[in-house]
């Protein structure tokens, strides 16, 4: 019997599709691509992957919170190429048969990869922790994950290690590598620093102090460092903290500021809304580089505003 026109036109248009359409939102499949108006979600819908806009037809393909703050901002928490934004017109994210993801702009000059390679087909998959992870799904081993490559925040059992660090964005509006970073450094401690374009300083744990003084120890090399989902975090240098409203139930992240201050979050799902749960510094004047080479930190004055203000220097 002959196939009526109809139901061939429809199935030779579905075999058209490209692979990503008709699979999983959750999943991206080897020789498939990802355009700026695609999004990958985690099977619970709490994180979103896909192109941020970081400007004007600027984009980072990034992984962020689904739901939007109480002011409409998203929380971003991990982005591929922050220091290289892309056009928005026929950019894509793509899973090569190589076994390669790349980032390609407008002109297909690839601007990020994975650097992977594998003869069984892998699949992209964004999991419920919000870890972006590259497998094989026939033994569910991860070639690579965006867990092993954070860029300024860690999400809950996310580690930094000794190949890994947390580095500021330049500022609110500008998303590129800032000046301040988080990391483990060659004495086995973890630190923050201040890379500024003419001078280098390392300002947490005071260095004036010494490590034992500060409750650190320099005698394990592991160097690695996670909070729980219940806000606990323990580093291998012997650093730990606690939530202030620590406890299972609220979502929790750990960002390198702009400011030069790292903090933990907590959010309150009900209103929308990142408040700081701990803070590396309670004193920010005494964080390198906040006001420039010529310009005195104070704080501000009781009844004014929280924080530090800066002022230029007499004379």
């Amino acid at each position: 019997m002959d196939t009526p026109i109809p139901i061939l036109l429809i199935s030779l248009l579905l075999s058209s599709l490209p692979l990503f359409s008709i699979s999983s939102p959750h999943t991206l499949l080897r020789s498939s691509s990802l355009s700026v108006s695609d999004v990958l979600f985690s099977p619970n819908r709490v994180f979103s992957a896909g192109f941020h806009s970081v400007g004007v037809n600027a984009y980072c393909f990034s992984i962020w919170f689904t739901q939007p703050t109480s002011d409409g901002n998203l929380t971003v928490v991990w982005t591929s190429n922050r220091d290289k934004p892309i056009n928005g017109k026929r950019s894509e994210l793509s899973l090569l048969k190589s076994g390669n993801l790349i980032l390609t702009d407008a002109a297909q000059f690839t601007v990020w990869s994975t650097n992977t390679k594998s003869i069984s087909p892998l699949q992209l998959q964004l999991l419920n922790t919000g870890n972006l992870v590259l497998r094989n799904p026939s033994d569910s081993m991860n070639v690579w994950e965006s867990f092993d490559s954070p860029t300024d925040t860690l999400l809950p059992n996310q580690p930094i290690t000794r190949n890994s660090r947390l580095v500021s964005s330049r500022s609110h509006n500008n998303f590129s590598s800032g000046f301040y970073s988080l990391f483990f450094g060659d004495d086995n401690l973890l630190r923050l620093a201040f890379d500024g374009p003419e001078i280098s300083s390392v300002y947490w744990p005071d260095p004036g102090v010494i490590s034992w003084d500060e409750g650190r120890t320099s005698y394990n090399s592991s160097r690695i460092a996670a909070f729980n989902s219940s806000g606990y975090f323990r580093s291998s240098d012997d650093f730990e903290f606690k939530a202030s409203d620590y406890g299972i139930g609220a979502w929790r992240i750990l960002k390198m500021d702009v400011d030069g201050n790292v903090r933990l979050y907590s959010l309150d799902e009900g209103k929308r809304i990142w408040s700081v749960s701990w803070q590396a510094m309670s004193q920010p004047c005494k964080i390198h580089g906040v006001c420039g080479p010529n310009a005195l930190c104070n704080y501000d004055y009781p009844g004014e505003k929280d924080g530090r203000r800066c002022s230029c220097l007499p004379g």
